[in-house]
Parts: structure tokens; C-alpha cells; sequence
């Protein structure tokens, strides 16, 4: 029998949202068995709390929102990834904003957190859901499915026209090590180009050279912790998104995914095994 844990002691961290360019001050608290995790708004009267679940799911331009009378929370998939990989089942995120802070650009300094918190075992038992037929969302070109598998597996292809990115591929069998060493690095990316529409849609205020791993039509303009880490980071926000449908145990199969497949994916094994 698995044991559901919570955390430790309580976490502090504070930074800067990718999206919202604002500071955030974030605290990660220990709870009880079978809460979940939780986040609170601790900037607003009542300090209103939403559940992440894929039930919850509200939007995915260029990040996972979750929102729940009103109140929302966006790019949650990176510090859920860390969550979901350092077996953590219950906590409650306090900010005093709708975004956690950025961190590093991917989840490694969260698992870094997590860690040095330490997780304490409750004593109810961890809801596991272990996938036990084909699940699939399609997209034209793009698809994600989850089949059987003993322990959370993640094999992701990426196509992208560009040169520099191309076609990158990777298959990680998820667990604490393989993460910390493979996937928690690597951070998010953004096409050059791109990057003054996405300000003036209000996304990635917050993103620097130091958070973003960038490119244009000649070269990268920071340097890359892996060859290939695109599809890396792809992985490790695929994970973040699962996490919504609670700890699952399968083989993730993607190609071309981005948050609204994973998060459809999410919500189609929640209401599998949950409802």
C-alpha cells in the first residue's frame, strides 16, 4: 500500500510571473490527507482557494489555467510538474498573485524545494490511478494518448519547421532521479519573432534570457542545457498537466502536444476513473 505525504515543513519563494511580469510571493504549506492540492489567493478577501484539478481547467494559450468561482490561477504546469515527480500528494500554494513565480524557467528549483522541505507520510492510503485501457484526444496532426503501463512513462515527439528546433524526440520513464537529471533543467522556449506579439497580448512580461531559452531565424540566443531541450521541457509540462487528473500511472504517447491536448488528456482519464 502507498501512503498519501504532505510536506514537511512550509516552503517560501518569491519571483517574478513568465506571464505577468509581477512579483509574487509564494508559500507552499503542509495539509491534510485527501485536500489535494490546493491553491489560495491570500491577496484577496476570504482568501478564495482552487483546486488543481482538470476539472478546473479554464485555458491553455500558452500556459494551464485553472479557475473556480471567478477566481484563477495561470502556468501552474511547472511547479505541478514538480509536485507530480517528488511524490507529493497534499499542499496548499499561497500567493498573493494568479501566478507562481518563474523560477528558473522550468522546475528544478521547485524540486530543489521540495526536497529540502522533506515530505512526511500520512497514514490514508494514495489514490493511484493506474490507466488500464487506451485513452487518446486528436488534433488534426497533433495527438496525445495514455496506454497501460506499470509506472508513468512520457515519449514525446516534437515537429517543428524551424531548423534549429526540427524534429526532436524523447522517452523518459518518470522517476525521482530521471527526472532531476533529464527533465526538471529544462526551461521554456520562445521564438524570437514571436515574442512583442506576445507582450502585447499580455504574455511573457516576465520572461528573460535567464528564464526563456530563445531563437530566431539564425541561432539560439542563450545556450541550450540539452541538445534537445525542447521536447524535454514538452515532457516536463506534460507531466505538470497530468498531475490535474491526480497521480496516474501510464504511458503517455504524445506528438505535437501543448497544453489544451494534455489537459484534455487529463480530464478524459479524471472523468474515466473518477466519476
Amino acid at each position: 500500500m502507498e501512503h498519501q505525504t504532505t510536506l514537511a515543513s512550509e516552503i517560501v519563494y518569491s519571483g517574478v510571473g513568465l506571464h505577468s511580469g509581477v512579483e509574487v510571493h509564494m508559500r507552499i504549506l503542509p495539509t491534510s490527507a485527501d485536500a489535494g492540492v490546493v491553491f489560495r489567493r491570500i491577496d484577496l478577501a476570504g482568501k478564495p482557494c482552487v483546486r488543481a484539478s482538470a476539472s478546473n481547467v479554464a485555458a491553455t494559450v500558452r500556459a494551464t489555467t485553472i479557475e473556480e468561482d471567478g477566481v484563477r490561477f495561470f502556468t501552474i504546469e511547472h511547479l505541478m510538474s514538480a509536485i507530480a515527480a517528488s511524490g507529493l500528494d497534499n499542499c496548499i500554494v499561497e500567493l498573493d498573485s494568479e501566478e507562481p513565480p518563474v523560477a528558473d524557467g522550468a522546475s528544478a528549483v521547485f524540486l530543489d524545494l521540495i526536497e529540502k522541505a522533506g515530505l512526511k507520510p500520512l497514514d490514508e492510503e494514495r489514490s493511484v490511478i493506474s490507466v488500464d485501457r487506451v485513452l487518446r484526444i486528436d488534433d488534426g496532426d497533433r495527438f496525445v494518448m495514455i496506454v497501460p503501463f506499470a509506472g508513468l512513462r512520457v515519449s514525446f515527439t516534437s515537429l517543428n519547421p524551424h531548423p534549429l528546433a526540427g524534429t526532436q524526440y524523447a522517452d523518459v520513464v518518470v522517476d525521482s532521479g530521471t527526472y532531476r537529471k533529464e527533465i526538471a533543467p529544462a526551461r521554456t522556449i520562445a521564438y524570437e519573432g514571436e515574442v512583442e506579439a506576445l507582450r502585447k497580448a499580455g504574455l511573457g512580461l516576465g520572461g528573460t534570457l535567464e528564464t526563456v531559452i530563445v531563437y530566431n531565424d539564425e541561432r539560439w540566443l542563450n545556450t541550450l542545457r540539452f541538445p534537445n531541450e525542447l521536447v524535454r521541457h514538452k515532457i516536463l509540462d506534460v507531466i505538470g498537466d497530468l498531475r490535474l487528473a491526480g497521480i496516474v500511472r501510464g504511458h503517455v504517447i504524445a506528438v505535437k502536444s501543448a497544453h489544451a491536448l494534455n489537459t484534455a488528456l487529463a480530464r478524459k482519464i479524471y472523468k474515466t476513473y473518477r466519476v
